[in-house]
């Protein structure tokens, strides 16, 4: 485990995929069609008050305020230390993040104010992002 230090608010926006785990695939699709390759992707999740996993797709605002021309859902990545891990190959490996989550959380329960944050650096590396509390 390696610590991030997130330097400041980071301004998210994407869509919330009602049927996670299918349709994350769709989701991502979706916003590269709109936004393009270029730009930073993250998938944000957490447990709801009823256990039931919340997950957005989500592209990083390219300038301030750009979340608000869209229709889009919006979240804040939070400045401060975060618990990481590097996935390699990471398309290969899907099944296993969950319990790469696990190993990065101090209590095993993400929530919204500390989700579980898939930063996709490239086709073949991802971040795994867990805020220290």
């Amino acid at each position: 485990m390696e610590i991030f230090h997130q330097q400041e608010d980071m301004t998210v926006f994407g869509v919330h995929v009602k049927t996670f785990p299918s349709g994350i695939k769709e989701a991502f699709d979706h916003l590269m069609n709109i936004f393009g390759n270029d730009r930073t992707y993250y998938g944000i999740s957490w447990m709801d008050e009823n256990n039931i996993v919340q997950y957005y797709a989500m592209v990083q605002e390219a300038f301030e305020r750009e979340a608000n021309k869209y229709h889009y859902e919006k979240l804040i990545l939070t400045k401060g230390k975060y618990h990481t891990e590097t996935i390699y190959n990471w398309l290969s490996k899907l099944d296993s993040l969950k319990d790469v989550f696990h190993g990065l959380m101090p209590d095993n329960r993400p929530d919204k104010n500390h989700p579980c944050i898939e930063w996709y650096k490239s086709d073949d590396e991802m971040l795994c992002m867990v805020k220290a509390k």
